[in-house]
């Protein structure tokens, strides 16, 4: 019965605008219009809330529950939750310098507004992955031996995580540039131990219990939406740009290929991040 759920009207709407963005990208490269142009500046918000869109339906389908059609507060308290979550690394980039952001409209308010409803995109979409992954069970009977958590695991990753995210703050930019990747892990080691005792949802209260399903599914839906991310970016108008130290003559789309190993990881700090508010502010069910 489940399989012949029909896919969500909405999951068609995704699909459609993802369609439409990527026959304008054809448009604008080989016909240079000024209208395609236009549009084209706004092909990674426009491909991201279709890929968004999709992604939900598909799951509704597949196990009848989702997150825009039955989980729609925690929906909606993501999606100013990623802008928030993105600016902390936006800040970071004020002093790396890793990225910058070309063909940007010049109004103010378009501007702000293309931000939000791209930065908006972020966490829904990563979220959405890793939940598309752990329904079709990919990773589900991959597991560890249940991991004790000692007091020195909390303390150590504390500690690990507090050196992660402030040393790159404490150098020049000139040798701060080279610790990025201390950025795209330590949030993982600093707030992930606070959840676990807490209570929350965090990845120690899955190695716990021994499972690796959450875990994975995220990791690899991050490295899913890092190539989605970079596939769309390549060919838009509004785009950024990298200037990461390493791995500059290797890249996937525009992105070295250094660079690129930090989606995974990113997609766990935003999950920490996520467990960390909802102990804040608890999100009630739709």
């Amino acid at each position: 019965m489940k399989n012949q759920v029909k896919l969500k009207s909405y999951g068609w709407l995704g699909l459609i605008l993802i369609a439409f963005a990527e026959v304008n990208l054809i448009v604008q490269h080989t016909a240079h219009h000024p209208i395609a142009h236009a549009i084209s500046i706004w092909t990674t918000p426009i491909c991201w809330w279709g890929y968004i869109f999709f992604i939900d339906a598909l799951i509704f389908k597949l196990k009848q529950n989702s997150l825009i059609s039955n989980r729609r507060r925690e929906f909606l308290f993501q999606i100013p939750l990623s802008v928030l979550f993105w600016l902390i690394f936006e800040v970071y980039n004020l002093h790396l310098k890793n990225w910058r952001y070309e063909g940007l409209p010049e109004n103010p308010i378009i501007l702000g507004l293309g931000l939000f409803v791209s930065f908006a995109t972020i966490m829904p979409a990563l979220f959405l992955t890793a939940e598309l992954i752990e329904t079709l069970g990919i990773f589900k009977h991959i597991g560890i031996a249940q991991l004790r958590i000692s007091n020195r695991i909390i303390y150590g990753g504390v500690i690990l995580g507090l050196l992660f995210t402030i040393t790159p703050l404490l150098f020049e930019r000139e040798y701060a540039k080279y610790m990025f990747a201390l950025v795209w892990v330590g949030f993982v080691f600093l707030i992930d131990p606070l959840v676990y005792c807490s209570g929350g949802d965090s990845l120690l209260k899955e190695l716990e219990s021994g499972k690796l399903n959450k875990i994975l599914s995220l990791f690899i839906g991050g490295y899913i939406c890092g190539i989605l991310w970079e596939f769309w970016n390549y060919w838009a108008a509004a785009k950024w740009i990298y200037s990461a130290p390493f791995t500059q003559d290797i890249k996937i789309f525009e992105m070295p290929l250094a660079g690129f190993l930090g989606f995974g990881p990113f997609a766990w700090e935003y999950y920490v991040l996520f467990g960390l508010t909802k102990l804040i502010i608890p999100v009630k069910k739709a």
